[in-house]
């Protein structure tokens, strides 16, 4: 869940390793300038995750928000809400809200605010294939962990070459688990609430608190 909620938005930031594909570096850099120049960013993705072995073939849908640092990620039935400083974890099915400070040095956790910048440190990339998705050219590219005890085999970013916006994001893990997760909307700039990221205690008053330093 909390690797999702990473993965979950799906865009760059600058990256800047000399050994990595020329031709892939170009196209992160200008994937990241135009995520950049967004004052927020709204999506709609569908989350996959399987694994044969397993048997195991989950699918879900979740809706994101960020506006810099902070969030509000709805997904599985529960809202995640990020002001900036504190994390709100809001589950109706418990009635319980979990408050707590983002730990962002958790191993694995790549959070929504981090999704513009998780593989800047620690990948090596280069182009991959090159997909025809409904009409879409759909440019991947192939993220490898520098370390090698990361649980993550690769990871492959596909771009959609006119728009320059992120279409999807599949990621292998060495145990064979495969996670996919698919933009099905990208909205940009959007007049947002001036409370959307502010977690309103009142209107849980029948809802368990629990305050985790």
């Amino acid at each position: 869940m909390k690797r999702i909620v990473i993965i979950a938005v799906l865009a760059l930031s600058y990256l800047g390793f000399s050994q990595n594909d020329s031709q892939a570096k170009a196209l992160l850099n200008e994937v990241s300038a135009k995520i950049k120049s967004y004052k927020n960013i709204s999506l709609d993705f569908k989350y996959e995750l399987t694994n044969l072995s397993e048997n195991v073939n989950q699918e879900t849908r979740g809706d994101v928000i960020i506006e810099g640092d902070k969030y509000k990620l709805n997904i599985l039935g529960i809202t995640r809400i990020f002001d900036g400083k504190t994390l709100y974890t809001i589950s109706p099915e418990d009635e319980e809200v979990t408050i707590s400070s983002e730990n962002t040095e958790e191993e694995g956790t790549i959070t929504p605010s981090k999704m513009l910048s998780f593989y800047e440190d620690g990948y090596t990339y280069k182009m991959d294939i090159v997909q025809n998705v409904k009409g879409r050219k759909i440019q991947y590219v192939k993220l490898n962990p520098m370390d090698t005890n990361s649980e993550i085999k690769h990871v492959l970013l596909g771009i959609d070459a006119t728009t320059k916006h992120i279409y999807n994001l599949i990621e292998v893990g060495k145990n064979g688990t495969k996670t996919t997760l698919t933009v099905s909307s990208f909205q940009t700039d959007e007049p947002l609430p001036a409370t959307l990221f502010t977690f309103d205690e009142s209107k849980y008053s029948d809802y368990f608190i629990n305050k985790i330093d």
